[in-house]
């Protein structure tokens, strides 16, 4: 099992925790509400059980998931970025998976998969990794105050984050662009 993986198994294992119960009867809970889109079921598991943004966006995805596996069975984390690491972007996976075995070092934060991206939350978001194109992964870094640098790029005011890093290979995963990453993360929590 890959580390995206086993990050979203120890999430699913916490939110299980969190609340008391397990997939099954928390599956059973969102069938019994009736709803069917992702943004409504989001804001019931938010509301209901109180868990974070991120923690309620895993669980609404992987029960939306769960309906769509023809076997029965709850579809894996790594489905997810399967999706998102599909067609000509699948040879972008391995900085993914690199830029995450790194981040994972710094401890506990939530991963909340999105259609083209994933986010990075503590109590706020923090980064987000996205296959921008079929030769790079743009990491957003959500964090004020750097400096700006060629690599470092500043964003406009008003996005999802201050500054981005384009990568276009696993090697441009590297001290400077995770020290960046790692502020951010410090400052989320």
């Amino acid at each position: 099992m890959s580390s995206v993986d086993q990050a979203y198994e120890t999430q699913l294992k916490n939110i299980q925790i969190k609340t008391g119960k397990t997939l099954d009867r928390l599956y059973a809970m969102i069938q019994k509400s009736g709803l069917t889109k992702h943004g409504e079921i989001r804001e019931m598991l938010k509301r209901d059980l109180g868990l974070g943004h991120g923690d309620a966006n895993t669980l609404t995805h992987y029960y939306l998931k769960s309906l769509e596996t023809q076997s029965g069975q709850a579809a894996t984390p790594g489905d997810v970025l399967a999706e998102i690491y599909s067609g000509p972007k699948a040879e972008l996976r391995p900085i993914h998976d690199k830029l995450l075995a790194a981040i994972e070092k710094f401890g506990a934060f939530e991963i909340a998969p999105k259609k083209n991206y994933v986010s990075l939350r503590r109590k706020k978001q923090f980064a987000m990794i996205s296959p921008a194109t079929k030769t790079r992964v743009e990491v957003g870094i959500n964090m004020k105050g750097l400096t700006p640098t060629a690599r470092l790029i500043e964003m406009p005011a008003g996005g999802m984050c201050q500054y981005k890093v384009n990568v276009t290979a696993v090697g441009e995963v590297d001290k400077e662009l995770i020290a960046w990453i790692r502020q951010a993360y410090d400052n989320a929590g």
